[in-house]
């Protein structure tokens, strides 16, 4: 009977080790099946600079364009060297296999023309049911376009870029690059994916257009 109580408690001190590791594994097959899903840039909303709608500059061709007069903020933002870019831009990801597909969290970069935009990580669990399951996962990007705007290199780009998402006419498709990094939790420990997953995309005036027809 001793026997049998000493072999009970040694199976229930155990089973914590084992479930953790059950969880685990599950995690890195989860975050293996997201390797094999398919990525796509689904639509970009909310995108202000200096606090200023996307649309006000749907006319701008260049950066001389834009009154110091009417929009103040991004005049003081040149002078603070800090001209605020927020937008939201919402990922699509399709899970073509037959498991669930799941990480806990992510970092991401976004690049214009192979230039650095915005970084961040976004800090919840994403899920993509198999056999095709579908979901948009928001990624919320808070940048400093001060260095783009001023920069003789990035200048036209980034203008391009605003005119395309203001929705201006005859405008060059923009080059954008979302760089995403999963991470999976091994017991209390953050682990990264060992490298990038590469979403590129040519932007254009229906970008935002999409995103109205998703949110009418």
């Amino acid at each position: 009977m001793q026997l049998m109580r000493l072999r009970i408690n040694l199976a229930l001190l155990a089973l914590p080790v084992l479930l953790s590791q059950c969880g685990v594994n599950r995690q890195v097959q989860q975050a293996k099946m997201l390797s094999k899903s398919k990525y796509a840039i689904h639509s970009a909303d909310s995108v202000t600079i200096a606090g200023y709608d996307i649309q006000d500059f749907k006319d701008v061709r260049q950066l001389d364009d834009v009154n110091p007069l009417k929009y103040p903020r991004i005049t003081a933002g040149l002078l603070r060297k800090d001209v605020p870019f927020n937008a939201t831009v919402n990922l699509e990801i399709v899970n073509p296999t037959n498991e669930v597909a799941a990480i806990n969290a992510f970092d991401y970069r976004l690049l214009l023309s192979g230039n650095e935009l915005a970084t961040g990580t976004v800090q919840r669990r994403v899920e993509v049911p198999p056999g095709g399951g579908k979901v948009i996962v928001p990624i919320p990007v808070n940048a400093n376009a001060y260095g783009l705007v001023t920069s003789s290199s990035t200048r036209n780009a980034f203008v391009n870029l605003i005119r395309n998402l203001a929705g201006g006419s005859q405008t060059e498709a923009s080059r954008i690059t979302l760089k995403i990094k999963p991470t999976i939790m091994l017991g209390n420990k953050s682990v990264q994916y060992p490298g990038y997953i590469d979403i590129d995309k040519d932007v254009t005036r229906d970008l935002l257009l999409t995103a109205k027809k998703t949110n009418p």
